[in-house]
């Protein structure tokens, strides 16, 4: 793991492996640098403008490559590759902002969830039910998470709205990806 997807684990009082859940005791961490040589030598292009960069710099390349930039402002909105016999729900959920599930308090977005809960409930024990996952369509709104901190830190960084349309049912949003993907490639 990079490190700054495991510094969080390493923050609670009984760290997880944000893999397979087990504990594991932070003293015995170690980098790996055989894998960081790996990642400063070897170069491939950018999807973008195609210049060769170390795969050690390409998450920073490719998030201020201008032609990246233009590639997803230009990117299509998903459209059923067929028409969908589903109906669409007439009771949509909030999926823009949440309560927090320790304390009640209201209207959060994501981000300000991580940083509410990080700030005002490290320490509680409790198993709670994640308001993000519960609001999306194959959440289980009964689902309590054994570590709902390191969860939100690890599931929830980025805006499901970025990547998912609700609006098209799994099999056309399988379409879609496939053709998106042919299509890169």
């Amino acid at each position: 793991f990079c490190g700054e997807c495991l510094q969080p684990c390493l923050q609670v009082p009984s760290p997880l492996c944000p893999l397979c859940r087990v504990p594991f005791d932070p003293k015995k961490v170690e980098k790996a640098s055989s894998v960081e040589k790996q990642l400063a030598s070897y170069k491939a292009p950018c999807r973008g403008c195609s210049k060769k960069v170390t795969l050690a710099k390409m998450r920073s390349h490719v998030s201020s490559c201008a032609k990246v930039q233009e590639q997803m402002a230009n990117c299509p909105k998903f459209v059923p590759v067929v028409p969908t016999s589903q109906p669409i729900p007439s009771n949509i959920p909030n999926r823009s902002t949440f309560v927090c599930p320790y304390c009640g308090a209201r209207n959060l977005d994501q981000q300000e969830l991580v940083k509410h809960c990080m700030e005002n409930h490290r320490n509680d024990p409790n198993k709670v039910v994640c308001p993000v996952c519960s609001a999306m369509p194959w959440g289980d709104p009964s689902y309590k998470s054994a570590n709902f901190l390191q969860h939100l830190l690890h599931r929830h960084k980025f805006s499901y709205d970025t990547f998912v349309d609700y609006n098209i049912d799994e099999e056309a949003a399988l379409q879609a990806a496939l053709a998106l993907s042919l299509s890169e490639n």
